[in-house]
């Protein structure tokens, strides 16, 4: 095969339809665009238009409130963190870090750093260094007699 030979797979393009040539065409006098109306023309901007009636997005109230500044966390849980070293996707001999956990798919994303979660059960002694944990998965690895660093202060008993 050289360069001058490559072609487009057949039908892979389609030959755009001349329209407004005569009713032989098949395409003739509307064009396919049906009949009248603002609808038959160019340029038409009607999204949301209700034929003058208060559209339903003014009509409803505004809600709710988005922080723009909110940090998204990537979160785990420890039975998470207990069935991927059971499946040895992790080795609990070594630290664990937001990059392996990321780099090898057990939390999907971290661009605000993970979130460790006490939910479920541990059963391995790890040393974990996350952004994040909760008191209560601090508790479950330090009872096993794991280590668990944050990089970020954790909230303090109230």
């Amino acid at each position: 095969m050289k360069l001058n030979e490559i072609r487009d797979n057949k039908g892979a393009r389609r030959k755009k339809m001349t329209v407004g040539r005569g009713i032989g065409s098949g395409k003739g006098k509307t064009c396919g665009r049906g009949v009248k109306g603002q609808k038959a023309r160019a340029g038409v901007a009607i999204k949301g238009f209700e034929g003058g009636q208060m559209p339903i997005h003014r009509r409803l109230p505004k809600r709710g409130f988005r922080n723009i500044f909110a940090v998204e966390h990537g979160i785990i849980n420890l039975g998470r963190l207990q069935k991927a070293l059971d499946d040895r996707r992790l080795d609990a001999s070594e630290t664990i870090t937001e990059d392996m956990l990321v780099g090898r798919g057990i939390v999907p994303r971290a661009e605000g750093g993970v979130h460790l979660l006490g939910k479920g059960e541990l059963r391995t002694k790890v040393t974990i260094i996350v952004t994040r944990a909760s008191r209560s998965a601090i508790a479950a690895v330090e009872k096993l007699g794991g280590s668990v660093k944050t990089t970020q202060e954790t909230e303090k008993a109230a």
